[in-house]
Parts: structure tokens; C-alpha cells; sequence
């Protein structure tokens, strides 16, 4: 079944980092899309502030407003599901995400997952991904999962107020990937013409190499001007560093897993799905520096 002139995907999460970088990659492609937000307000515009065209904008308090998720669907054949926020809740919500696509009769869910889901990921978070991509493989939709690896971006967040990148990462390396290389890649997935291309495949989407922490940190620094630098920590002195954040026990797990997975060498794989998909390298740490300023401002205000 190809791509018909009048199918209408609908992507959510479209106010976030990911999702508006897509709606602007569908919209120059002429695709009709459905943006999913929370609040109308943010949902992205083009660069002139019109809006975007040939797309409709529905606001849905969360995944787990499932009634609310289908009247959104409504029409709709192919979802691009962006993952929820982090948190105890995150499965069932992404549950009621796709349980409500089913009733709405969407046929097909691209699902922004991470490398290495599975029901014993070091990461915590990405045991969250497996148990979603099993129901989304139970579900009878077709699907893809475009299996992320740490984006570029949080690498910076990564970064105290005091140019301090600290957790137990040891010397472990990080495939990390900008999330323009993914709304890329998602472009590709979601508008290939050819039948059932992508159906049942998962795709690892990573960086061109593997880098430390104290790698990163040294990019950084020399990007910047600013003296930033990495300190390993043991996984005691992670948890007692962020028990004050005012966040749930697994959110906190979540964080410092994400840095126990990079010393155990879960995120360090590098693969070529990105290339191969979009017809060229993906970029680098360094080389999404210097292409989007605007994403690392706050390691220098």
C-alpha cells in the first residue's frame, strides 16, 4: 500500500525538541499532518510565525486520556508516537496511546524507542521502551521502532552550574545522536512510498562515533571557552547527589541508570541506520555544536 495524497499523520509530542522538528520536515514536504499537544499554544509555527500548512492541531491532556487520544486519531492512519515523559506511569500511558490508535483505526505507529530495550536494560528507562514495543507487537498495528541513543542535546544538560559533568559513567562511551538526525530519520520512515518498507523493522539511530563523558566535556570547553570538565562518581554518591530533586525514587533510578548503562558499555554501538536511511552521516557531537548554536546558549549565559 503506498502513501495516498490524502493521509493524515499525526505526531505527537509536537511542541518538544523532536516532534516540532518533524512538523517542520512534514510540512515542507507538503504532508498533511495532525499535531498532538498539550497546550495549542506551543505547537509549532513556521520560522515566519504563520502556521503550518495542511495540518490541524489537537490539544490532549496526556497518553492516558484515552478517549481524548482517539477523538485525536479520528482520521488518522499513521502515528508518530513520541515516548512519554519519564515516570512510573510511562507504560501505562503509552498503553493507552496505542490502545486508543487501535479504536480510532490507525494502521500504522512509528514509535521513538531506545537502543538496547529490553526487560533487563542497565537503563531503566529502556525496559520502559520493551514492554511498549511488546504491546505495540501485540497490538495488530504495523509498526517501526526508531530505537534512539542518548541525543546530543542532553549531553549538555548533563552539565552543573558549576562546568561539572558528574555520575558513575566511568570510562564508557556514548553513540550519542541529535535529535535533527532523528526527525530526519522519521521523515524518510513516515513518507516512504513503498509498501510496507519499514513495517516490523527497528532502527538504531546513533552518532557516527563513541565518546567519554570527559570527551564530551573537552568538546565542550573548547566550543565554549568555558572551563567544563568530567568527575566520576560511584553509584552511592549519584543517588544521594539527586535525592533531593523532588522526583519519584524511579525517575532518579532512571538518571543515574542512564549513566551506569554508558560505563557497562550499553550505548556505546555505533550503527549506520542513520546514514543509510537519510543518504548521509550522521553528525557528530562536535559537529551538532557548531550547527545549532541555539541548543547549547545555556552552558554560556
Amino acid at each position: 500500500m503506498t502513501r495516498r495524497a490524502d493521509d493524515v499523520v499525526a505526531v505527537t509530542g509536537a511542541s518538544g525538541r523532536l516532534g516540532a522538528r518533524l512538523a517542520l520536515r512534514l510540512a515542507a514536504e507538503a504532508a498533511q499532518q495532525r499535531l498532538i499537544v498539550r497546550d495549542r499554544a506551543r505547537a509549532p509555527r513556521l520560522p515566519d510565525g504563520a502556521a503550518l500548512p495542511d495540518s490541524e492541531v489537537a490539544v490532549v491532556a496526556s497518553y492516558s486520556d484515552g478517549e481524548g487520544m482517539r477523538r485525536a486519531l479520528d482520521g488518522v492512519r499513521v502515528l508518530f508516537l513520541v515516548s512519554a515523559q519519564e515516570g512510573g506511569d510511562r507504560v501505562a500511558a503509552h498503553v493507552s496511546a496505542i490502545d486508543a490508535a487501535v479504536a480510532a483505526g490507525v494502521e500504522r505507529v512509528v514509535y521513538t524507542s531506545f537502543v538496547g530495550a529490553a526487560p533487563d536494560s542497565v537503563f531503566t528507562f529502556a525496559r520502559d521502551h520493551w514492554y511498549t514495543e511488546q504491546h505495540l507487537r501485540a497490538s495488530g498495528l504495523r509498526w517501526t521502532f526508531l530505537r534512539d541513543n542518548l541525543y546530543h542535546h542532553a549531553l549538555t544538560v548533563f552539565v552543573g552550574a558549576d562546568g561539572v559533568i558528574r555520575g558513575p559513567a566511568a570510562e564508557g562511551r556514548v553513540a550519542s545522536v541529535s535529535h535533527d538526525d532523528v526527525a530526519d530519520v522519521a521523515t524518510a520512515v513516515l513518507l516512504d512510498e513503498r509498501p510496507h518498507a519499514h513495517d516490523a523493522r527497528t532502527y538504531e539511530l546513533t552518532g557516527p562515533e563513541a565518546i567519554t563523558l570527559a570527551e564530551a566535556a573537552a568538546t565542550l570547553t573548547e566550543l565554549t571557552g568555558r572551563p567544563i570538565r568530567y568527575e566520576a562518581e560511584s553509584v552511592e554518591q549519584a543517588y544521594a547527589a539527586r535525592a533531593g530533586y523532588g522526583v519519584g525514587p524511579e525517575v532518579v533510578e532512571g538518571w543515574v541508570t542512564s549513566y551506569t548503562a554508558i560505563a557497562e558499555g550499553a550505548m556505546e554501538h555505533v550503527s549506520a541506520d542513520v546514514e543509510r536511511l537519510v543518504g548521509r552521516p550522521a553528525r557528530s557531537f562536535a559537529a551538532w555544536f557548531d550547527d545549532y548554536p541555539d541548543q547549547w546558549q545555556h552552558l554560556v549565559a
